[in-house]
């Protein structure tokens, strides 16, 4: 019982520690240009969606692959943009723009190198995706199953 009582008590600060706002940082973009969130990403009533991966990461292409296929798609019935945020570190953040490219994702790309972002927001794994509306978080999913991105979709529509 005190065993359980004290997981419960571990995990109680994660529980608790949820962010409905979009930190108020900046990252720098691969077209070389620096995006302020707050300010960049509040276009009212749009969709943002914040992807979290890792050029290392086979579950995250997978969901972003998938997520391009039908991205065209999606954009014509809803108002959204896809953020696809790379936490490849100083070694590997060279991989994501030709990986990007070679593989024709539109997506504008953002790159969190020292995982600040990914720390404030309290992610702990990738691929990790966020749906920002009006600066607030509304919707989280960590991890990728096929299937995820038709589940996403739907869920956008409800927003």
């Amino acid at each position: 019982m005190i065993k359980i009582i004290y997981l419960i008590l571990l995990t109680l600060p994660t529980l608790t520690n949820v962010h409905t706002d979009l930190p108020d940082m900046s990252l720098k973009g691969a077209d070389g240009k620096m995006y302020e969130l707050q300010k960049d990403f509040a276009d009212k009533d749009k969709l943002y969606i914040f992807s979290f991966w890792a050029t290392w990461c086979v579950p995250c292409l997978a969901e972003l692959d998938e997520i391009n296929d039908q991205y065209d798609d999606w954009k014509k019935e809803l108002n959204i943009e896809l953020i696809a945020v790379a936490t490849d570190d100083a070694r590997t953040e060279k991989r994501v723009k030709p990986l990007a490219t070679g593989k024709g994702w539109s997506y504008r790309i953002l790159f969190d190198s020292n995982q600040e972002l990914k720390r404030r927001l309290g992610i702990v794994d990738v691929p990790h995706t966020i749906v920002v509306k009006n600066n607030k978080i509304v919707y989280t999913h960590s991890g990728y199953s096929p299937g995820d991105e038709t589940e996403l979709f739907e869920k956008l529509k409800t927003l």
